[in-house]
């Protein structure tokens, strides 16, 4: 009898381009070129997936995306679209051809500080609208995600306050440095105000009768680690079972080196002479040896799935807390924060174990091609002028 075929886990970046200005990321500085992205050939070579993450840049900048989206369903079992929700049309309408499709529009806090973080002009009602609207559908697989630091953690559980009470997902990251991110400065400052900010969330969620949420505790919980600069609490399989795909073709383990790692492309390669490459084996090589501690979904949700007995183990501890107190968790069960706490470290030496570096200059992962694009206009210039073009397009089709 033939062996069953082995789902994986995907992350498709299908665009660098985008329309946001966020503090923490400057991809939008670093568009790809429309004429070198991802097309549907190359995604009918990929493998057989359970999760697949679509993102970017702002992945709703494609117009073709449904056309990526129903190819991508016939690969994968789950799909779950990142997005800032600027373009409320398109993803209304792509809701509506696919509502088992799932939603995930990233607001960074309340109005004002949304607003100021992702220099999108209305961009903190123009999401909400979104989330509304998707809801109003009748989808169920919608949500926030909020990437928590030092400007917006005050919003974190009130943030979370709203989308719980619209029933909505609420999803959580902290900064990174990577090229992906085109960053490499990003850094937490007031490393107990924002893991305070963490510890009211958890134990929210650990209140709440639903597992998911417990467990969502937990990534929580590691994150509060992760930006005291911490062994990650889960070993990570980047490469191994989880693979990203970018605008190029190129597949990498992740997007959280500090340099594009490749395994080989698939706009030249088949997958299993890329996934079975020597190319391929080196990159797992240095993943086994990576020392970023990153703490993103992309990576600890395959692992909290894989290693399932240490996340289960935790909620089972902290569940059994809460019935004799209203808050089961401390971030002081931290050691770090209590050395902290304790003068026993210092802020400097918490520092050097971040990825952080004022002195790097961050890497891009563009192509010779795009990076090219940037010597005659910037970034925000030529996705400017893209947006232009496809709105001039479309009024053409309406008159």
């Amino acid at each position: 009898m033939p062996s069953k075929e082995k789902k994986l886990n995907g992350t498709v970046i299908v665009t660098y381009r985008c329309n946001a200005r966020c503090t923490m990321c400057n991809r939008y500085k670093a568009p790809s070129r429309p004429e070198e992205e991802l097309g549907l050939d190359t995604i009918r070579k990929l493998p057989k997936m359970y999760f697949t993450n679509i993102t970017g840049g702002e992945p709703f900048i494609r117009t073709d995306l449904p056309e990526i989206v129903r190819e991508l369903y016939r690969k994968s079992d789950r799909i779950v679209i990142s997005t800032n929700g600027y373009f409320t049309d398109r993803i209304v309408a792509l809701a509506r051809e696919f509502p088992q499709v799932g939603i995930r529009i990233s607001i960074e806090g309340l109005e004002k500080t949304n607003n100021e973080i992702r220099g999108l002009e209305n961009g903190f009602q123009r999401g909400y609208q979104t989330l509304k609207t998707l809801r109003e559908m009748g989808m169920k697989d919608v949500g926030f995600g909020m990437t928590v630091q030092d400007r917006n953690a005050p919003d974190l559980v009130p943030l979370y306050d709203i989308s719980d009470e619209m029933g909505m997902e609420f999803a959580t990251a902290s900064l990174h440095n990577s090229f992906y991110f085109v960053e490499s400065k990003n850094i937490i400052h007031d490393r107990p105000m924002v893991a305070k900010h963490f510890e009211d969330l958890v134990n929210k969620l650990l209140r709440s009768r639903s597992p998911k949420k417990w467990f969502r505790a937990y990534f929580n919980h590691g994150l509060i680690n992760y930006i005291y600069g911490q062994p990650r609490l889960l070993p990570c399989d980047m490469s191994f079972d989880t693979f990203f795909i970018d605008p190029y073709g190129d597949v990498m383990p992740c997007n959280g080196t500090k340099d594009k790692e490749v395994m080989g492309n698939l706009n030249r390669q088949s997958w299993d002479e890329l996934w079975n490459s020597p190319e391929a084996a080196a990159v797992r090589e240095k993943v086994r040896r990576c020392d970023r501690q990153c703490w993103m979904i992309g990576s600890v949700s395959p692992a909290m799935h894989k290693y399932i007995w240490k996340p289960a183990w935790w909620v089972l501890v902290h569940k059994i807390k809460s019935l004799f107190t209203s808050k089961p968790y401390s971030m002081f069960e931290n050691r770090i924060c209590r050395d902290y706490r304790d003068g026993k470290v210092t802020k400097e030496e918490l520092d050097l174990c971040s990825t952080c570096d004022l002195c790097a200059a961050a890497s891009d992962g563009l192509s010779k091609d795009s990076r090219g694009l940037l010597s005659e206009k910037t970034g925000e210039e030529i996705v400017a002028d893209d947006l232009a073009r496809q709105m001039e397009k479309e009024n053409d089709q309406r008159s």
